[in-house]
């Protein structure tokens, strides 16, 4: 018959009563060890799930050894880690307990693949950014972005500004220089017209 091993980290608190820790001892399985660790140090599953970010519903399936319930392969690792590096168990311990309980349940601990994936991110770290920084970061982003189209929206106003009045004042250039050159032949045709009317009478 195998050993038990309580799967403890030095330095840890144990479990708040001696009859707790009793229990530990005696539980056959990894799961039950882990539920007992759980309860022993009275965390709550709740507190576990949104902290580790790992559904109640893989928690308990965990603690009820119904690992087909889960997503399988490593990510049954994974979550078991997770599990025992939060309620303070030897992450190493637990992992090993998982797969040997499926050795002797006759599955490969990575061959388990029953629960198809969902999107959502599961890691063995507490999550730290907060709903209301995230709206804070949109927010800024937003702003940024709005600033920048309106600095582009004025400057492309400023050069339109600038060419339609350099087009304005060309146009006024060419007019003034049109009607001078226009005054200048009239002025010529005029004597040329008056030299003629001389010569004539005569």
């Amino acid at each position: 018959m195998q050993s038990i091993s309580t799967g403890f980290q030095r330095g840890l608190p144990p479990p708040t009563d001696w009859q707790g820790r009793r229990r530990l001892v005696m539980a056959a399985t990894i799961g039950e060890q882990l539920r007992l660790a759980r309860e022993g140090r009275g965390i709550p599953l709740r507190e576990i799930s949104d902290q580790t970010r790992i559904s109640m519903h893989y928690l308990e399936a965990i603690e009820s050894n119904d690992y087909k319930r889960l997503p399988g392969g490593i990510f049954n690792r994974s979550f078991v880690k997770a599990y025992a590096k939060y309620v303070g168990y030897d992450e190493k311990e637990a992992v090993e307990g998982y797969a040997r309980y499926m050795r002797d349940a006759g599955s490969d601990a990575d061959d388990v693949v029953t629960t198809p994936l969902t999107s959502k991110v599961y890691t063995d770290t507490p999550a730290t950014r907060s709903p209301v920084l995230t709206v804070v970061l949109a927010i800024v982003i937003l702003a940024v972005l709005t600033a920048i189209a309106l600095g582009v929206l004025q400057w492309v106003g400023r050069r339109a500004a600038i060419t339609h009045r350099n087009f304005t004042i060309a146009v006024i250039n060419l007019d003034a220089t049109h009607e001078k050159n226009f005054s200048s032949l009239r002025a010529a045709a005029g004597e040329t017209g008056k030299a003629d009317y001389e010569q004539v009478w005569q």
